[in-house]
């Protein structure tokens, strides 16, 4: 059973930073393509950032520069650094994966910037 669980979320100011978690059970982050997705309030889900087991990186075009995804293989972990946060970077964070075309996601953590 694959299992994606979050954390790390939290209220703070604009301009400041927090890390994200995304805990793996049932499968090996280092395998899989991971991504992070976001909802923001009112707002359909969007995909924020991708590491691909090769080590591919990408990013939204609006949060380039200020995240940084990697992951931990020992802790088989991903995360998800955010830096310089803005009001509009609020919502709700998920870890997404897709494994023999079936989609996993975790439960969320909310995030929430204030201005």
């Amino acid at each position: 059973q694959v299992q994606l669980v979050e954390s790390g979320g939290g209220l703070v100011q604009a301009g400041e930073s927090l890390r994200l978690s995304c805990a793996a059970s049932g499968t090996s982050v280092s395998d899989n393509t991971m991504n992070w997705y976001r909802q923001g309030p009112g707002k359909q889900r969007e995909w924020v950032a991708i590491i691909t087991s090769s080590s591919y990186i990408n990013y939204r075009g609006s949060v380039k520069g200020r995240f940084t995804i990697s992951r931990d293989n020992t802790k088989n972990t991903v995360y998800l650094q955010m830096n310089s946060l803005k009001p509009e970077d609020t919502a709700v964070y998920y870890c997404y994966t897709e494994i023999n075309s079936r989609q996993y996601w975790g439960q969320g953590t909310q995030v929430t910037v204030s201005s």
